[in-house]
């Protein structure tokens, strides 16, 4: 089966804009003096163009949101093993508005900044290469792959590797039936599209 090749462009511009987000962050918090509250709001903002990179790879449509553990939950349904990234990406939902505009805190302590970090790293990694990536680029806690879990990788043209998971058969999704797609009849199956995954 051939790549799509709008599917690997639009991608890839999530993972682009997390990869963005996660430099501003990185910048800022060693900026002198450290601008933390706007760190910790690109930490964020890592996190949750990495998700919705995982998900636009998986196929799936989802709403404009900040919340984590709503587009995280999104990705469970498409990769149980990704929990413990989605556990750690979560908190730092409100980093979307806290510290945002005037009043108390007005700035995070450089401890926290520099959690906050660690996770968005980790998050940005997570969906690309699973949970052992998710601790290999910095995020913390407990994160052991589940019982029976491997990884599908994807191996794009220029080389690089991209993780697709296992797509449900019986499931279509609503945002399908309204672009006008057509839905197979009783007893048949969805046509595979895009690219072919590869097992590790």
């Amino acid at each position: 089966m051939a790549f799509d090749p709008e599917l690997i462009a639009e991608t890839r511009a999530w993972f682009a804009k997390a990869f963005n987000d996660l430099r501003a962050a990185e910048a800022l918090t060693a900026a002198s003096p450290p601008l933390l509250d706007e760190a910790v709001f690109h930490c964020q903002q890592a996190a949750e163009k990495a998700l919705k990179g995982f998900l636009t790879w998986s196929g799936r449509t989802f709403r404009k949101t900040h919340n984590l553990e709503e587009i995280g939950e999104q990705c469970l349904t498409v990769d149980p093993s990704l929990r413990c990234v989605i556990d750690q990406a979560v908190p730092l939902s409100e980093y979307a508005w806290k510290f945002r505009y005037p009043g108390e805190p007005s700035q995070p302590g450089p401890d926290e900044a520099a959690e906050a970090l660690a996770t968005a790293r980790g998050v940005r990694a997570g969906p690309r290469t699973g949970s052992q990536g998710f601790r290999e680029h910095g995020g913390t806690g407990d994160c052991r792959p589940a019982l029976g879990s491997r990884p599908r990788q994807v191996v794009l043209p220029d080389g690089e590797a991209v993780r697709q998971p296992r797509r449900p058969r019986a499931r279509v999704g609503v945002a399908a039936e309204s672009q006008g797609a057509r839905l197979p009849g009783p007893g048949q199956r969805l046509p595979r599209q895009g690219i072919r995954p590869s097992v590790e």
